[in-house]
């Protein structure tokens, strides 16, 4: 399991007092400073920036290039995926409509691998889920008109 911040910045603070001696309000000092560094390197890790110059960097490809044949490629972090679940876009702080407006995406594309979209695609046509859909519809609609009419009626 991962080391908490507080756990690595007492860990280095007891490595640097190991070498030279400190007051307890050095120790005190130095565990701050050194838990803020870390924070601040997480925080930066987290939002993408870049180490040297601190610029938060664009995504590595453009959207029309991330959604390939075997993979997609997050366009937040960089990662590749067979599918962009929810929970990694949580990570990111967004769900699956703000990822498609913030890149560009048609609200109905698919976050995943185009192989994987084409099997499901098939899998639901197997099943009939086309013309299952068309009745539903049919029979909405055929269900509405009657209610309309029994409420004219009344």
């Amino acid at each position: 399991m991962a080391k908490s911040l507080v756990e690595m910045a007492a860990e280095l603070v007891q490595a640097q007092c190991a070498s030279k001696s400190m007051t307890t309000d050095e120790i005190a000092l130095s565990l701050q400073n050194t838990f803020n560094a870390l924070q601040a390197l997480q925080l930066d890790e987290a939002k993408g920036t870049a180490a040297e110059g601190g610029v938060v960097q664009g995504p590595a490809m453009s959207a029309d290039k991330s959604i390939q044949k075997n993979k997609i490629v997050c366009l937040e972090c960089g990662q590749e995926f067979k599918m962009l679940s929810p929970k990694h876009l949580r990570s990111h702080g967004l769900t699956g409509k703000e990822y498609r407006k913030k890149h560009g995406f048609s609200m109905r594309q698919p976050l995943c691998a185009k192989t994987l979209s084409d099997r499901r695609k098939k899998a639901g046509k197997d099943r009939g889920l086309p013309e299952n859909l068309r009745k539903a519809i049919a029979a909405r609609k055929k269900g509405g008109a009657t209610k309309k009419a029994a409420a004219k009626k009344k």
